[in-house]
């Protein structure tokens, strides 16, 4: 058991490591629209390892950026629910780990779909929704003159969410047709209720 969650944590690092590379690469849309590639790997380990083990390395995903030095901070608190907090939501895709593999176990392949289209627009979401209260909070006097700081955070961070939680969804789609593989847990990870 104990050499099972040490292989657990491993993957998370690796997956964390994966997502922090992806991160670098240029993908701003205009001035404030970005599409995070990092969450391609983390809702994919998500749903390999379920909900614990995706907050685990989203966590560490944000830690990796303080330590590359790819983090803004404005204050302390600021950069705790931004790079922190936020980063470790994407395990909130794990809410639907246990559904999804037992979709792969009886190859259902619309619920597979749904499943990962669901898991990826979840864990974005919850994880911008934690950039929107900073945005709010934080970064609100960049506004533009005569828009609120409420409705700048939210346009920013809703658009970047959802046309990263689209790319998420997409990527994966597509690497199922083609490695539904790498979606699979070793045997015993979850039960389901047939076991």
């Amino acid at each position: 058991m104990r050499q099972h969650q040490l292989r657990v944590w491993i993957e998370g690092t690796i997956f964390a490591a994966l997502a922090i590379v992806l991160s670098l690469l240029p993908t701003n849309i205009g001035t404030g629209f970005t599409i995070s590639l990092g969450m391609i790997p983390l809702t994919l380990y998500t749903l390999r390892r379920g909900a614990a083990a995706g907050f685990f390395s989203g966590f560490l995903w944000g830690v990796l950026h303080f330590l590359i030095g790819n983090a803004t901070i404005l204050t302390l608190l600021q950069g705790f629910i931004e790079y922190l907090v936020a980063f470790a939501f994407v395990g909130a895709a794990g809410l639907f780990t246990r559904r999804f593999q037992t979709s792969l176990q009886e190859q259902a392949e619309n619920k597979q779909r749904f499943f990962i289209i669901a898991a990826a627009f979840v864990g974005t979401f919850a994880r911008f929704f934690w950039h929107f209260i900073a945005g709010y909070y934080y970064w609100g006097s960049y506004a533009p003159e005569g828009m609120s700081p409420f409705m700048y955070s939210f346009v920013m961070n809703a658009g970047s969410a959802l046309v990263t939680a689209i790319a998420t969804s997409v990527v994966l789609v597509l690497l199922l047709q083609t490695s539904p593989s790498l979606f699979q847990t070793p045997a015993g990870s979850f039960r389901t209720k047939n076991n």
